[in-house]
Order: structure tokens, then C-alpha cells, then sequence
């Protein structure tokens, strides 16, 4: 295959950063489909580096094809910290992902090995460089009346009560983005104090590592025809057949099935999504998420590529 200029050209500023200044962590960054974790590889190749993933369903087992997964092949050229090591019914949060990810930095380097992250889950990326604002830790008490609110009420209902103690939060958060609007309500409850005033009082000023984040720029359409001839293929690989295996072990209600492209095909494989229309959904709900992801790191030191 003929080599693809613009991919060496932002390999060799990649690898100039790492080398740069070697005790700064490298983050491949941005949108889903823009071509990260092959500049992160690529990258590793030429440093003798090692990826810590940043993505909130590839740390799951079994949720294989609609991550986008490493394969055994790209494995073989650059290992892979943080993938498949919990079970899809564990919880995965930004704290848990940055006391992974700190072991695995320190792993990588005791070995000679330089670490670079890589990832599209920009708030855990966060959490690992930056931190995460003071807040009360988990109560599963308040969390098990949130979900019972929600299963008799509706996601809407549980909003709506964070509405009414934490404007800001709710503004900010989408009704359907249930665990996230319980941490902040489980976060008033708890402590008096809303999460929007954690976040102030944090300020995210400090940083806990010194990091150069890099991004790969793609245009719109560029990045609509990857993300449908992603989803095409994954779809051809057997994502149907990987869904339905993991509805029958018990995984249909977990978090990781309500992400992005799965949430798509486990309707269809549930009877809610019909066939000729689960392409489409698909790429429709991964470009809002693409939007979204851009929006988050638009505020961020990211170098576009």
C-alpha cells in the first residue's frame, strides 16, 4: 500500500513531541473514527511505546466489534493498557479509569517503555491530567432509589428533580444520561452542595501530569463516510451476532449497551429497530456523539493534525 504523506507528517510531530520532553504524557485525542488509535500506534512503533486506552467500552469484556477494539494484529504492534479488564456489570467511572491508568504509566515507564494515551472518553482523559473536583464518594443506597425512580417514573422524572436543586448540572446534562444525572443529584444529596459548585470551587486549574494532547482534523463528510464505513463493516463482521451473545449473558441493561452503535443494534436485536433503518440510526447517533466529543475538547490544549 502507498505510503499516505499527510499520515508520516503527523506521525513525525507526534513522535517529535513525545521526545520532546519525555516526562510529559502524550494523548492522542478526539472524535470517534478520525484516526487516533492508528497515529497512536504508529507513533509507539517509532518510540517503543505502549497505548493506555482512554474509552469507556473497550475497558469491557466482550464488547468487542462496536468499540472499535484493538486486534490481535494492533496489538502485536503496540500493547494495549486498560482493555478488557472488567466485567460489563462492573462500574467504570473517571476515578476508576485514572487509578488504572496511573499504574499503567508507572508500569510502562519502570520497563523503559513510554506511554501514550489514547482515546475518544475526553472526561476521563481529564481526570487523569487534570483531576476531578472534590465530591462525596459513591452511596449505592442513593443510587439504587435514583434507579427505582427512574424505572417507575422515567428518566425524565429523575432530571427533573436535579433541575430542581442544580440548575446548572441539568442544563448541562441530557435526561437521558441517567448515570450522570444521578452522580450530581447523589452528589446535592449527600453533601448540600451542588456539583456545579464542586466544579467551581476545583476550578480544573491545577494539573496532575504534564500532557501534550494531539488530535487528527477531519473534515464533516470525511468523518461521515469513516463512521459509515466503519459501522458497515462492523455490522458485516458479525455486530449482531456479538449483541445477541451478550443479551443472553445478561449484559442487555449494562451500561456499555447503551452506548453509542450498540444501544442501535440492540434495538434491532430486541425487535425495536427495524433492519433497513439500523445503518442509518447508527451513523446518525455517532455523528452527534462525534459533535459532541469536538465540543468537549474545544476548550482543551489539543493540537489538530
Amino acid at each position: 500500500m502507498a505510503a499516505d504523506p499527510e499520515h508520516e507528517r503527523r506521525v513525525a510531530r507526534a513522535v517529535a513531541l513525545a521526545r520532546e520532553k519525555p516526562e510529559r504524557l502524550l494523548c492522542v485525542v478526539g472524535p470517534t473514527a478520525s484516526g487516533k488509535t492508528e497515529l497512536a500506534i504508529a507513533t509507539c512503533e517509532e518510540i517503543g511505546g505502549e497505548i493506555v486506552s482512554a474509552d469507556s467500552v473497550q475497558i469491557y469484556r466482550g464488547f468487542d466489534i462496536g468499540s472499535g477494539k484493538p486486534s490481535a494484529e494492533e496489538r502485536a504492534r503496540a500493547p494495549h493498557h486498560i482493555v478488557d479488564v472488567l466485567d460489563p456489570l462492573e462500574t467504570a467511572d473517571a476515578m476508576t479509569f485514572a487509578g488504572l491508568a496511573e499504574r499503567a504509566i508507572e508500569d510502562i515507564r519502570s520497563r523503559g517503555k513510554v506511554p501514550v494515551l489514547c482515546g475518544g472518553t475526553y472526561f476521563w482523559v481529564r481526570a487523569l491530567v487534570i483531576g476531578l473536583a472534590p465530591a462525596p464518594s459513591a452511596d449505592e443506597a442513593v443510587r439504587a432509589r435514583h434507579r427505582a425512580l427512574v424505572e417507575e417514573r422515567g428518566r425524565a422524572a429523575l432530571h427533573e428533580e436535579l433541575a430542581r436543586v442544580d440548575a446548572a448540572s441539568a442544563a448541562r446534562l441530557h435526561p437521558n444520561d441517567v448515570l450522570r444525572v444521578s452522580r450530581a443529584l447523589e452528589v446535592h444529596e449527600l453533601s448540600g452542595r451542588t456539583m456545579s459548585e464542586h466544579h467551581a470551587e476545583h476550578g480544573f486549574r491545577a494539573h496532575r501530569m504534564e500532557s501534550a494532547m494531539i488530535g487528527v482534523s477531519t473534515t464533516p463528510e470525511v468523518l461521515t463516510e469513516r463512521i459509515t464505513a466503519r459501522a458497515r463493516t462492523w455490522l458485516e463482521r458479525g455486530w449482531f451476532e456479538e449483541v445477541r451473545d451478550l443479551v443472553a449473558c445478561g449484559y442487555g441493561d449494562t451500561r456499555a449497551m447503551a452506548s453509542v452503535g450498540y444501544k442501535e443494534v440492540h434495538a434491532h436485536v430486541t425487535g425495536t429497530l427495524l433492519r433497513e433503518s439500523l445503518l442509518d440510526t447508527i451513523v446518525q447517533s455517532t455523528r452527534t456523539f462525534a459533535r459532541k466529543q469536538r465540543t468537549w475538547l474545544r476548550s482543551a490544549p489539543v493540537e489538530w493534525l
